[in-house]
């Protein structure tokens, strides 16, 4: 079993990024908070030696994040009750500067619009900045249709803002 002292180190480095993610999938506090608790719980559990052979910890950590979350959202059954869920509330995903929270209110907002599955590649290639061939692994997913849904999130996103600026100009 991993010790606490480690297990500590790991949340101390991984955390906030693990949250934030977990965040991004569910829309929910709640729920990521439960996800990232049962991550390290799971964690916890495994053999010291297995983990020092982990060569890429954030990676193997975000993965069992998604895993977790795909779980979750397999046990509650229906992906419509889960998406209304989600829409139900926009948790802030990072502190803007004063003269842009309105901005970065309607960017969570649009953020909480797009599939799961489109939301999940957004915020690891743009917040944690891995590669479509990364995404793809951690994914487990073609990389061709991780860079296809990456794209298409963003063109809905443009999509957005340009309608946002055109029904405030």
């Amino acid at each position: 079993m991993i010790s606490r002292r480690i297990l500590e180190r790991i949340y101390h480095e991984h955390g906030a990024a693990l949250f934030a993610y977990l965040l991004n999938l569910s829309r929910s506090v709640t729920v990521s908070e439960d996800l990232l608790h049962e991550l390290f719980l799971k964690l916890s559990r495994r053999s010291a030696l297995a983990w020092k052979f982990v060569r890429h910890q954030r990676r193997y950590l975000l993965r069992a994040a998604y895993c977790l979350f795909v779980d979750y959202c397999r046990r509650e059954k229906t992906r419509a009750l889960m998406l209304e869920n989600f829409s139900a509330g926009q948790p802030r995903l990072f502190e803007p500067a004063p003269e842009t929270e309105a901005d970065s209110e309607a960017v969570a907002a649009w953020l909480g619009e797009l599939p799961p599955e489109q939301r999940a590649i957004v915020h690891l290639k743009i917040w944690e900045q891995l590669t479509f061939r990364e995404i793809a692994a951690q994914l487990h997913i073609p990389a061709d249709t991780a860079a296809s849904r990456y794209r298409y999130a963003l063109d809905k996103l443009r999509a957005r803002q340009r309608q946002h600026h055109k029904d405030h100009d």
